[in-house]
């Protein structure tokens, strides 16, 4: 998430120390393996992908009887905390599941196992994933993962609602988007946005300060990415993040493209077509939509059972991302892996796991159940189709990662959770009012520059 955080956004400092020592004891063979009957512990964080892995962990069983998988699920904050603590003591899980932007201090520590050997050693085939996937896990040459699975991000509305105020669905398939005016994204934005007398956004009788329905919902607990709004909008009007991506060492937050898009955001708020960052409910977007009090946001597709899914109390469509100035719409194309923990007194079954958690055997069973889109990219179709015979059309975040060009990299550095606190407080200072987008974003860019000098 990821599942985004995938789903989620909480920032936590991940200072990990110590010499590593092994987990457990010893009975392992010269090949790694461990002999005997093996049990390895294998942490996911999202429950709503729990069963599907179940099912996986269950074939891998049957074909290797002597291999049973231990799962274990803790919600997102939880997970990296756990996470954090069995480190420190040498007692990882053997496997976990690992997201972009916390394993480049995991490997600094060495506590992710290179599997490049293993790739190599038993030819698995790195074509098969979705474009890009792949390169997320490598650093000097070697690997600390396979991929397991991709998400893209999309515009959700309530349906309902864009047809009270006379937008037809047609209209939302070729937005348009840009800082000075928000263009007919913003157009429509206005039009969903109703206060208490049922004035929409776009009457001169309009009452900000009495909304019922606020037109658009945006992420601001969204780090230094801005995966779920303001990243891929900033990305559409010409931003990039770094210098280079993975690894690189040099960020452009002092970008004038950026400021320009984090005021379009904050424009918003002034209008009264966004809560105010203070006032807002300390319930999830995805609630919030479903209460009814907002019409429009940017979500992942590992929110497509929240909007879609039987669940879902508001009927909800899919739309793809707008079109940004240069006519290019741009979404965060972001992928899971799993680690190997390099302490693991059983490298050889982890890698066995592992390389089925990445082989088409196990993404077909998750396919099936339609909650994710496998890394596979003939997984990915299946996984699609599986949403289709469930009456949900979700083809908006397969269009996005198909385009050329359509989708781009989250950044991969050093001290990440260092940059991303940094920058979202600055952003969320930002959005409150008590400083300026290009002062603020100069002065964190500032900020995360010093730590790599």
């Amino acid at each position: 998430m990821n599942t985004t955080k995938r789903a989620g956004h909480a920032l936590l400092s991940l200072a990990l120390a110590g010499a590593l020592a092994a987990c457990g004891s010893g009975g392992q063979t010269q090949d790694g393996a461990s002999g005997g009957d093996v049990t390895i512990d294998y942490w996911l964080w999202d429950d709503n992908q729990q069963a599907s892995y179940q099912a996986c962990a269950d074939a891998f069983h049957t074909a290797n009887p002597n291999v049973t998988v231990k799962i274990t699920q803790t919600a997102w904050d939880q997970y990296w905390q756990n996470l954090t603590t069995q480190f420190t003591t040498g007692q990882a899980p053997d496997v976990w599941t690992n997201h972009v932007s916390y394993y480049p201090q995991f490997i600094g520590s060495g506590q992710v196992l290179d599997v490049q050997p293993f790739v190599t050693r038993d030819k698995v085939d790195l074509t098969q994933y979705q474009e890009g996937l792949p390169d997320l896990w490598v650093k000097d040459g070697k690997r600390f993962g396979l991929p397991k699975d991709w998400d893209t991000v999309a515009l959700v509305y309530n349906t309902s609602m864009l047809g009270e105020q006379g937008v037809k669905a047609d209209e939302m398939a070729g937005l348009t988007w840009n800082p000075s005016d928000g263009g007919t994204l913003q157009q429509v934005i206005a039009k969903l946005t109703v206060d208490e007398s049922g004035r929409n956004g776009l009457d001169p009788a309009f009452d900000k300060n009495r909304v019922k329905v606020y037109g658009f919902l945006p992420e601001w607990a969204d780090g230094s990415q801005g995966q779920n709004g303001w990243g891929d909008l900033a990305v559409a009007n010409g931003w990039t993040y770094l210098d280079k991506n993975p690894w690189g060492t040099q960020y452009k937050y002092d970008d004038p493209r950026l400021a320009q898009t984090i005021d379009w955001y904050r424009q918003l708020i002034d209008k009264g077509y966004a809560p105010k960052f203070d006032k807002q409910s300390t319930l999830g977007r995805d609630a919030v939509l479903n209460a009814g009090k907002g019409a429009m946001t940017f979500a992942g597709s590992w929110t497509i059972n929240s909007f879609l899914g039987p669940d879902a109390k508001e009927k909800f469509a899919l739309a793809p991302m707008p079109l940004g100035p240069a006519g290019v719409r741009k979404t965060a194309i972001n992928g899971l892996s799993d680690a190997i923990f390099a302490g693991t007194p059983h490298k050889e079954e982890a890698w066995k796991w592992v390389k089925f958690l990445a082989s088409a055997d196990c993404q077909n069973i998750v396919a099936d159940h339609a909650v994710v889109f496998p890394a596979i990219k003939s997984a990915s179709d299946k996984a699609a189709a599986a949403h289709q015979a469930k009456g949900r059309d979700v083809h908006v975040y397969l269009d996005a990662a198909k385009a050329p060009g359509g989708t781009f990299l989250l950044p991969i550095t050093e001290h990440g959770n260092e940059v991303s606190q940094i920058v979202q407080d600055a952003i969320q200072s930002i959005i409150l009012g008590q400083v300026g987008a290009a002062e603020g974003l100069k002065q964190a860019n500032d900020q995360v520059n010093a730590l790599f000098s």
